[in-house]
């Protein structure tokens, strides 16, 4: 594979990811029309003739599928045995390519369940949407803070050919990071349960994806802390997981 081949890859895996982001915004916002586009299907609008039983198990079907891959495909040792056929400098791209499609097929296969948890207007429905395009943000702006490039593989496939490769990662703790160790499954936190219309459907995604977020945590700290050794150790221990102050080690 050349370098203009690698990029063109990461570029098309970078453009999948982006489009399911923009979906998965309005799928979970139950955001039904932006300017004259329509989602495919959001978490309270989608074809479903299954009983709210069966709905429940083929949701959290969908999320664990979404959430094994997205857990296990970042560990080291599935890296090691992936980079054996696929080139160290798309590793990262397939990656997020596959994950994209599997999000997109959670979202395309979802059951909604329309019953009422609660209904909030007036100005707490205001503060609810802030707050749910702050997550985004928060979400958005943490890939920004260490490097979104390598983050979508982007970097890797730039230096595709290098005989140094990418630079290394150094361990760094900009803005969010000072406050916890992990504001980008914060702000899907928030995006998340931030809704003045909470249904069924919607607290099933946002339980079971929250419970990935935790367990997917306690692995992802495995492999920082096996990477930056103490240093990351000394950072566990002043800072919080996912509230400040709190989750510390």
């Amino acid at each position: 594979m050349t370098r203009a081949l690698a990029l063109i890859y990461a570029l098309a895996a970078y453009l999948a990811f982006f489009l399911v982001f923009l979906w998965f915004v309005a799928f979970v916002g139950d955001i039904r029309e932006v300017a004259g586009i329509s989602p495919p299907t959001t978490v309270d609008l989608a074809p479903s003739s299954a009983s709210m039983g069966m709905a429940i198990l083929i949701n959290v079907a969908l999320v664990a599928v979404f959430g094994i891959h997205h857990s296990v495909a970042a560990r080291m040792g599935f890296k090691d045995k992936l980079t054996r056929t696929v080139p160290k400098s798309v590793e990262r791209s397939t990656y997020v390519l596959v994950a994209s499609l599997i999000l997109a097929a959670v979202m395309y296969f979802w059951h909604p369940i329309d019953i009422t948890v609660w209904s909030i207007g007036g100005i707490g429905a205001t503060i609810l949407w802030a707050l749910f395009a702050i997550g985004w943000v928060v979400l958005f702006t943490s890939t920004w803070l260490l490097n979104h490039f390598e983050l979508f593989g982007l970097q890797q496939a730039w230096h595709h050919g290098d005989p140094d490769g990418p630079p290394v990662q150094k361990m760094r703790t900009p803005l969010f990071y000072r406050l916890v160790r992990h504001p980008l499954y914060l702000g899907f936190f928030i995006a998340l349960w931030a809704t003045p219309e909470m249904s069924v459907g919607h607290l099933v995604l946002s339980a079971s994806l929250t419970a990935y977020i935790l367990i997917g945590i306690h692995y992802e700290e495995k492999d920082l802390v096996a990477h930056f050794g103490a240093q990351y150790e000394d950072y566990r221990r002043k800072v919080g997981s996912l509230i400040p102050g709190l989750g510390r080690r």
